[in-house]
């Protein structure tokens, strides 16, 4: 294997959804994805049409750069993820922005299939 370099603002690929998009790179067997949430953005009614399952089932491992994102599981467990944080999110979730500030998040565990179109 040898060194490689790549960078967000010139991505693989992007993938679009209501109120919110995903940048998406890759570098060897590893997928980064930067995900960008406007205000109003939910999980259940911006992606869920994409997933077709009843809460999100990707593995998150984040690095949070901007804004508040609220992630409750589905056994009601709740948090709010800010600027800063970082944060492991097993599957069955949902998630949705606080307040007017977009949320921005690195994750390193679950923009392989994110949003994905089939």
């Amino acid at each position: 294997m040898k060194l490689q370099k790549k960078n967000m603002r010139k991505p693989d690929e992007v993938r679009k959804f209501p109120k919110g998009f995903l940048k998406v790179v890759k570098i060897g067997d590893n997928t980064f994805g930067q995900y960008t949430f406007k205000p109003g953005w939910k999980w259940s009614t911006c992606v869920k049409p994409i997933a077709k399952t009843e809460s999100c089932q990707s593995t998150h491992t984040e690095y949070h750069l901007s804004g508040i994102l609220r992630v409750r599981m589905n056994d009601g467990t709740q948090y709010d993820l800010k600027t800063g944080d970082v944060a492991f999110i097993p599957p069955g979730h949902d998630a949705w922005v606080v307040g007017k500030e977009s949320v921005v998040a690195v994750d390193l565990t679950g923009a392989i299939h994110y949003a994905k179109r089939k």
